[in-house]
Order: C-alpha cells, then sequence, then structure tokens
C-alpha cells in the first residue's frame, strides 16, 4: 500500500498535506492550483482556436473608431459604419446556439464609397491591424468569369485561407475587404450585346460568396493547379467590406437630384453641396452606374468618404501616427541627419495637391518630387547633420519637377 504522506502532485510536486485537494488517476495525480492552471490554459487555446482573442471580446465600436483615428484623417461616418459592422462581427461569432429560439442574426456587408485618395484601402489596412480574426485584401480588378483569363471569385477567399493559417474554422469567421469593386460594373446597359466576362459575369459569380453559402476553395488557386483538392469554405460568417472610387457616380446623383427641380421643391437645390454629391449616394445611384441589384441588395449598407480639403490634407501630412513628414524624419533619422520643415513648405504641398486633386496619394507625389535630390545626395555627405527644408527650395524643386505638366495637362 502507497502511504498517503509520500502522494504528491504530479504537476507542481506538492505533497499532500499542501494543497487543499488532491484528485487521484490511474497512476498520478493532481492538486487543485494545477487544475485552475489548466483550465486557463484551456481557455486561452480555444479563444485562439475560434479565431478571437480575449482582448478582441472587449473592443466596443468607440474604441474601434478611436483606433482608427489615429491612422486615418477625417471620415467620421465610415469609421463608424466600419466600427459597427467590425462590433457586430464579433457579436455574431461569439454568440451561442440559438437554432432552438429560430433566431438567427444575418450579417450586413458594407460597400464604401469615395474618391481615390480618400482612405478606403487605408481603412482597411489600420482595422487589419487592430483584428483578431482572419483579415485579407483582395482586388476586384484582376477578376472574371470563369473560364477566361484572370482570377476565379474563389480566389477571393483562397486568400483568406493563406490569413487563417488554412485553419478553416478561422477563415470561415473572417473579414474580407474587396478593392476597386467598380471596376466590375457592367459595361453596357445591353447585356446581350457582348459577353461581359470582367464585369456582370463577376458580379453574379460573387453573390453566392456574398449571400452565404458552402464553396469549394482551391487553396493554391484554380487556374494553375488544377488537379488540387479542393477546401469547403462556409461564407455564412464571414463579413464582406467593399470599397471603390465609382468615379463618375456624381453625374448620375446630380441627375437624380436634378428631378425635383420643378415647383416649390425648388428652393431646396440651394442647400445641396455640389462640391460633395456623394453623400447623397443612394443604392440605385449604384444600379445607374452598372451594379446589378442582386449584387447591391447583398450589400445592404452604404457609407461614403467625403473628398479632402485642404484642412485635412495638412493634417495628413503630419498628424497620423504613420503620417509622411514623420516617416521622412525616420529615413533621414537613419542616416544620422536631423529633418525639419517649414511651415510654408507644408502649406505649399497642400495647395499643389488640391490643384492636382489626387487626394493623400497626391501628397505624397509632391513630398517625393521635392526630396528626391536632397535623398539622393545627403546620405553620402558624411558632414551633413541636418537638413531644414524651406519654403525656397521646395518651389524651386516643384517647379522642375515633372508634376508641372500634370498640372498643364
Amino acid at each position: 500500500m502507497e502511504n498517503k504522506e509520500d502522494v504528491i502532485c504530479s504537476f507542481c510536486g506538492k505533497n499532500k498535506q499542501d494543497t487543499d485537494v488532491l484528485i487521484a488517476g490511474i497512476s498520478a495525480h493532481i492538486c487543485d492550483r494545477c487544475i485552475v492552471q489548466a483550465y486557463d490554459i484551456l481557455e486561452v487555446e480555444s479563444a485562439e482556436l475560434s479565431g478571437l482573442d480575449q482582448s478582441a471580446r472587449l473592443l466596443k465600436p468607440q474604441k474601434i473608431k478611436s483606433y482608427l483615428d489615429e491612422f486615418v484623417i477625417g471620415q467620421d461616418q465610415a469609421k463608424k459604419v466600419l466600427s459597427v459592422a467590425v462590433y457586430n462581427h464579433y457579436k455574431r461569432i461569439l454568440q451561442p446556439d440559438t437554432s432552438i429560439e429560430d433566431l438567427e442574426i444575418e450579417k450586413s456587408n458594407i460597400i464604401l464609397v469615395g474618391e481615390t485618395g480618400t482612405g478606403k484601402t487605408l481603412l482597411a489596412k489600420s482595422i487589419a491591424k487592430l483584428l483578431q480574426v482572419p483579415f485579407c485584401i483582395a482586388d476586384a480588378t484582376v477578376l472574371t468569369e470563369a473560364g477566361y483569363v484572370g482570377e476565379d471569385v474563389e480566389s477571393i477567399l483562397t486568400r483568406l485561407l493563406q490569413a487563417a493559417d488554412y485553419n478553416i474554422s478561422q477563415a470561415e469567421k473572417g473579414i474580407v475587404f474587396i478593392d476597386e469593386v467598380d471596376k466590375i460594373a457592367r459595361k453596357s446597359d445591353n447585356p446581350s450585346i457582348t459577353r461581359d466576362v470582367s464585369g456582370e459575369g463577376v458580379q453574379q459569380a460573387m453573390l453566392k460568396l456574398l449571400e452565404g453559402t458552402v464553396v469549394n476553395v482551391p487553396p493554391q488557386g484554380g487556374r494553375k493547379h488544377p488537379d488540387q483538392k479542393m477546401i469547403s469554405l462556409n461564407t455564412q460568417n464571414i463579413l464582406f467590406i467593399s470599397g471603390g472610387a465609382f468615379d463618375g457616380v456624381q453625374k448620375h446623383i446630380s441627375k437624380r437630384l436634378n428631378t425635383q427641380s420643378i415647383g416649390y421643391s425648388s428652393n431646396k437645390q440651394d442647400k445641396i453641396n455640389k462640391d460633395n454629391f456623394l453623400q447623397y449616394i443612394l443604392p440605385q445611384d449604384l444600379k445607374t452606374f452598372g451594379l446589378i441589384p442582386e449584387l447591391i441588395g447583398r450589400m445592404p449598407v452604404l457609407s461614403y468618404l467625403n473628398p479632402l480639403d485642404k484642412h485635412a490634407l495638412r493634417q495628413i501630412l503630419t498628424e497620423p501616427k504613420n503620417s509622411i513628414i514623420k516617416q521622412y524624419k525616420k529615413l533621414f533619422k537613419m542616416d544620422g541627419i536631423e529633418f525639419s520643415i517649414d511651415k510654408k513648405v507644408l502649406d505649399l504641398i497642400v495647395e499643389k495637391a488640391v490643384e492636382y486633386r489626387l487626394g493623400a496619394r497626391g501628397l505624397r507625389s509632391i513630398c517625393e518630387a521635392i526630396m528626391l535630390d536632397a535623398m539622393f545626395e545627403l546620405p553620402s555627405e558624411k558632414n551633413k547633420k541636418e537638413f531644414k527644408l524651406t519654403y525656397s527650395y521646395a518651389k524651386s524643386k516643384l517647379d522642375k519637377s515633372s508634376l508641372v505638366k500634370l498640372k498643364a495637362a
């Protein structure tokens, strides 16, 4: 017979008298403290397997928006829409089984409309840093109908599988951002004239993904590896966020608003902001632009991004965590050079960006044109420890650059 005083915990080695409870197994023992530790480990592991970290469960919409504020200037409406959508996505994943109650929370896919350089892709990338669920960004410009040169619609889910390290349970609770969705608009009002393999055909193929169904996904892409084994993926709990510039949709919006310009309602036209028609966008405008009604119905949440004014562009230059000026300071610091810039130069960059109408991306193009010679010459000068960008220097470099030709065009 085994002496009771010699019985110890097989995990931590404590004697029986030093524990509150010591549970005996077939050939081992475990104490109460080791049981608590094992339970905590199981909770963490189960959270990781489900694709959610413990901290992710505490993210409320206001916290998500405050995080986005650190990287993206303005666009409060779009940030609120994305924050609520992501938060509700977490709640859908974490909700208990409601099959008994016959109640199921449906997902709300989103479509963002905004001019180029207003921050659609940056919003997606910023959320990707924050999320604890698999996240991928897919480009709609390369998608074609099955059987034609290009990528199948299922390749979108292939990217999501890769982001989840091919863990199917995690991928089925992920978020997909479809960029440049306006490039798959219907090319003609009459689809019977010619086969639109990269427009309407892609929209019809995307319907089953957005709705929620079991899709056979090629893990390495469908065209290059036709003999590979397919992976079944359920898109019921995958949140789809799409964004596009929809260049020219402003004409459809203004035409719709002007239809009521006769009679007493004509006084309302004075209140319309003609510099930002996107704030009046409706699903019917997307239909006129070239999206099929079935696709619009599967993305019920429609939001817009405001065009960037001078104040917003000035903030983008210096305030965000990854602002352009902070990036240049870090680049020069890596060469041992202290970089500083006059405020007048910032105003000059903003004025040129407004003239070229390229949004935030235009700021980077103008900065590169100004800084090219300095970044080419200064790293080779050993005694150079400081570089101050003055207004006269920036103006002279900008006048000599090819961006002047862009303005003339």
